[in-house]
């Protein structure tokens, strides 16, 4: 799964940091997504 490093982060640095991941990988996944 691409989205394993948003799990990644988020039990690395917390709630906030997996939830600033996150956006990162839908805004970059936007095209995809959409």
């Amino acid at each position: 799964m691409t989205a394993a490093w948003v799990w990644i982060y988020w039990l690395a640095g917390g709630v906030s940091a997996g939830l600033f991941a996150y956006l990162l990988y839908a805004l970059f996944n936007a095209e995809e997504v959409a």
